[in-house]
């Protein structure tokens, strides 16, 4: 690839996660505050449905990644496919009303929702070779700079979109659905060319392939390292809401952390060419733990105080987002793996720890007697700061563990 082409090639691939992190953010963050107050569906049907989901994931996301490797030469319709699924996917989604069958229209609409949403995602991830200017480490770390970026820029986009959208909380999100399909048509025309590159494949994957190319290490410590990301995604608007008490600035502290991240990416990036991937994790991970102390020890109206953790939180997220991806998709491309088969079992492992999160931690909440947008008892706010602060500060030592544990051979862009 020129570098005339790498200028247009890599603003779409921006463009692409762009649509796919705006899609992202809704399913994770507002869904569960939209099903239980606009749909009248308990904390426990929602995690139960968004466990029942994954388990779809489980058999579904590795197969998408073999059909988008089995037939190369269908890049552009695997990412049509995508879009048009998110294109129609949310105007239906946030259009439901409460009723005898809202779980179920929920539950169908989701599933389309998110086949679509782990089609674009496994196909842009597994595609890094291809739409990479060389598939050396460097270069592949440069264009998970530029996915990453453009993932964050989705995501504050998204994040802003709500606040600004006139009428009742109801009319809100229909209008937040519409703006969402019409976003993936606009993304699918623009995004054409990309997709239109030879595809570079390579070969089956196995057990002992991944194994020899340090990607089953990698593949374990992506699933661990969802899991805090996934309870706090899952419990964030919660949290602002009923142990700060600053309901009305979820939007802004929501912005600034993923401005954070995205700002942080280009940093890290840089910083990962000069100690390599291992040396940044293990600096932004401790960073990611200090966000959650913080976070226990927060009270009621500290907005000033929680900005600064958002702001410690989101530069962490950051190094997660540009560094991990890029290492296991160099581990495969130095091994001649096919990367999207790979990328499949990545996806599902990241929405695993989503699954767990929700299946796990809410019904424990609303064992606890939390009730969303209601007055909680102290003992019900104090399950909430376990769950959104000390469970996730456990899971990120762990995660940390697991990358100390890396050595050169895991870590190849070092």
């Amino acid at each position: 690839m020129s570098a005339a082409s790498r200028r247009t090639i890599y603003p779409r691939v921006s463009l692409y996660a762009l649509m796919l992190a705006a899609s992202g953010l809704p399913l994770y963050i507002h869904l569960p505050l939209f099903a239980s107050t606009e749909l009248g569906i308990g904390l426990g049907t929602i995690g139960s449905l968004l466990l029942a989901i994954r388990i779809v994931d489980l058999v579904q996301d590795p197969l998408i990644g073999w059909s988008i490797d089995r037939w190369p030469g269908a890049q552009l319709v695997f990412a049509l496919l995508a879009a048009g699924g998110l294109a129609v996917g949310f105007p239906i989604l946030f259009s439901l009303e409460p009723g005898p069958w809202a779980v179920w229209h929920l539950l169908a609409s989701l599933i389309l929702l998110f086949s679509a949403y782990s089609v674009g995602m496994i196909l842009l991830y597994g595609r890094s070779a291809t739409l990479a200017a060389r598939s050396d480490p460097r270069e592949l770390m440069r264009l998970a700079a530029w996915r990453e970026a453009g993932m964050l820029a989705g995501v504050v986009l998204a994040a802003i979109m709500p606040t600004l959208l006139p009428g009742s909380e109801a009319e809100s999100y229909r209008r937040y659905g519409w703006l969402l399909g019409a976003t993936a048509v606009v993304v699918a025309a623009a995004s054409f060319p990309m997709w239109r590159r030879p595809a570079i494949t390579g070969t089956a994957l196995s057990v002992s392939g991944l194994a020899s190319a340090g990607a089953l290490r990698l593949l374990a410590i992506a699933l661990v390292n969802s899991l805090p990301v996934a309870v706090t995604s899952t419990l964030f608007l919660f949290f602002v809401d009923a142990r700060l008490e600053l309901g009305e600035w979820a939007g802004l502290f929501l912005i600034l952390f993923f401005v954070s991240a995205g700002l942080s990416v280009p940093v890290w990036a840089s910083l990962s060419n000069r100690i390599g991937p291992r040396g940044v994790l293990l600096i932004a991970m401790p960073l990611a733990i200090l966000g959650f102390v913080g976070a226990a020890f927060v009270g009621p109206g500290a907005a000033m105080t929680f900005a600064l953790i958002c702001v410690a939180s989101g530069a962490a997220l950051g190094a997660d987002m540009v560094v991990l991806p890029a290492m296991f998709s160099v581990a495969l491309t130095r091994a001649g793996l096919n990367a999207s088969t790979a990328f499949g079992i990545w996806s599902f492992a990241g929405k695993l720890g989503l699954a767990l999160a929700a299946a796990v931690v809410l019904p424990l909440l609303a064992w606890a007697g939390y009730e969303p947008g209601s007055e909680n008892s102290l003992r019900a706010v104090y399950a909430l700061t376990f769950a959104y602060a000390v469970l996730p500060c456990v899971l990120k030592v762990c995660a940390l563990y697991l990358v100390f544990r890396l050595t050169t051979e895991d870590a190849p862009l070092a």
